[in-house]
């Protein structure tokens, strides 16, 4: 029986796939049993022929058009009928351990919703990449680690969300609590669905004997541009929204002034000041669609020691975010 499906979205990703499927089939002894589904947004670039023709193991669903990230892997979660499921970039290739190493942190710890893997620089793979996100009362979204020697996160901990690039979810929670939100199209839905999980009990984790090279903003083109910086300064407005209880805005409101404000001076330097302020306001308008309105997070009071445990963690990613750790 199969464990575990994995499920690539793939817009355009002709310079990656090859790489990601070999690597994905090249998994070590004590591997699990596994089925993959790419789901494809409308690629024009060959990338979707070379899934056909050359995987004839790959589920492949054809979508006309690119849908974003959030559909794509919804379209996968949908289909898969395991008791887990792992997301993975078509910008990556896995270690041969990885499998493994992903399912085994699941089965130990039955509390866990996700858990992300110990993603490595493309080009500089001694380098982290992501190794869990944090989250803090500024509104600030941060990859652990980033950048920093690998080596120096080798431990197993707790992070306040699975980096969506190479992590792995429980089927049964995603049931429970819904999928991702398809209002975000891309950035932070990773964020948003690892916070909501939160409030509903869960834990997201890091496991380092997962690791995964990751090549970045593949599908985006570049780090910073005019399309992701208005999609995920919006998206930043959105997780507040949805997923904080009016008394809880109401007690981060001044440090998530000063934390968009920081931001806005950022991208100001970037040449982006005026689109970063858009996105904002976009993001607040979305709060109140009836889209956003039916994702909001309703708050329940047997909820609340999660929200405490949350807003802890708000402040405690903050300093080790200062610290860039």
């Amino acid at each position: 029986m199969k464990q575990v499906t994995v499920v690539i979205p793939n817009y355009n990703g002709i310079k990656f796939i090859r790489g990601c499927l070999d690597a994905l089939y090249s998994q070590g002894e004590g591997a699990p049993e596994f089925e993959t589904i790419v789901v494809d947004n409308g690629s024009a670039d060959g990338s979707r022929e070379i899934v056909k023709d050359e995987y004839p193991a790959v589920k492949l669903v054809e979508l006309a058009e690119n849908t974003g990230f959030c559909h794509a892997v919804n379209v996968g979660i949908e289909l898969a009928e395991t008791p887990f499921v792992i997301l993975l970039n078509n910008d990556t290739k896995v270690d041969e351990n990885y499998l493994r190493n992903l399912c085994r942190a699941m089965d130990q710890r039955p509390d866990a919703f996700s858990i992300s893997a110990k993603m490595l620089m493309w080009d500089k793979p001694e380098l982290l990449d992501d190794a869990g996100d944090r989250y803090c009362m500024l509104g600030w979204a941060f990859a652990r680690g980033k950048g920093k020697p690998a080596a120096n996160f080798d431990k197993p901990c707790q992070v306040f969300a699975a980096c969506g690039g190479a992590a792995i979810y429980r089927k049964s929670v995603l049931d429970e609590i819904g999928l991702f939100d398809e209002q975000h199209f891309a950035y932070l839905e990773d964020l948003d669905i690892g916070y909501r999980a939160r409030i509903y009990g869960y834990h997201n984790y890091y496991e380092p004997t997962a690791a995964v090279i990751h090549f970045g903003s593949a599908s985006s083109g570049s780090r910073y541009n005019e399309w992701k910086t208005t999609l995920a300064s919006a998206n930043s407005v959105y997780v507040i929204g949805k997923n904080m209880p009016l008394l809880q805005w109401i007690w981060n409101l001044p440090f998530l002034l000063l934390g968009f404000f920081v931001k806005f001076l950022f991208f100001c330097r970037k040449g982006y000041g005026s689109l970063y302020l858009k996105g904002l306001g976009k993001g607040l308008k979305k709060c109140f669609t009836p889209e956003g309105r039916k994702a909001k997070v309703p708050f329940r009071f047997q909820n609340l020691s999660h929200y405490l445990s949350i807003q802890l963690t708000l402040y405690t990613d903050f300093f080790q975010i200062l610290k860039k750790s």
